[in-house]
Order: structure tokens, then C-alpha cells, then sequence
């Protein structure tokens, strides 16, 4: 399994324990960002119906059904508002 956030293999005992953190980035893997449920956009950015609002997705947290994402790197939690803005900032050079 790798890491959603970085790509980086790991090889942690599931489930994921709310402290876990990946050892490469140091990105901590309880988080909504790297559950297979995340989706922004969705109703509080998450698929699962009976969950509970988190306010900060990328930090650990309690979710009962938080599942990690098997994706991998590609996924990293980019919301279409981040996507429009890099790309925005690309095309005017932010500086």
C-alpha cells in the first residue's frame, strides 16, 4: 500500500491508527484527505452519509469510517477550487 498523500510504500498494520503518520512526508494518514470516502465538493467533502463534519481534512481525526485510500499519489485531496487556482496561477505567473 502507499501513501495518498506522497506515493511512499508503507507498511503499516490496518486499521490505520489515528497517530499514524507516513514515514516519508510525515503527513498524518487518519485524516479525510486520505480516506477512500474524501470527495470535495460532496456534502462536508465525504461520500459516507452517516459521518460526522470534520473542519480540518488533513489532520488525524476520529472518524469511525474512515477507510485509506488505496490510490496511491495521484490522489492527493486536490479540491477543483485548488485545481483552477494552480491552474490560474500558471497562466499569470503568480509571483
Amino acid at each position: 500500500m502507499n501513501c495518498p498523500l506522497c506515493g511512499a510504500a508503507l507498511s503499516i498494520p490496518l486499521p490505520v491508527s489515528r497517530r499514524e503518520m507516513c514515514p516519508q512526508c510525515k503527513g498524518d494518514l487518519h485524516a479525510c484527505r486520505c480516506c477512500s470516502f474524501f470527495e470535495p465538493g460532496a456534502h462536508n467533502d465525504c461520500r459516507e452519509p452517516q459521518a460526522d463534519r470534520v473542519v480540518d481534512n488533513q489532520a488525524s481525526n476520529f472518524c469511525d469510517y474512515f477507510e485509506l485510500s488505496a490510490k496511491g499519489a495521484g490522489a492527493r485531496g486536490e479540491s477543483p477550487k485548488d485545481k483552477a487556482r494552480a491552474a490560474l496561477d500558471s497562466i499569470f505567473k503568480k509571483k
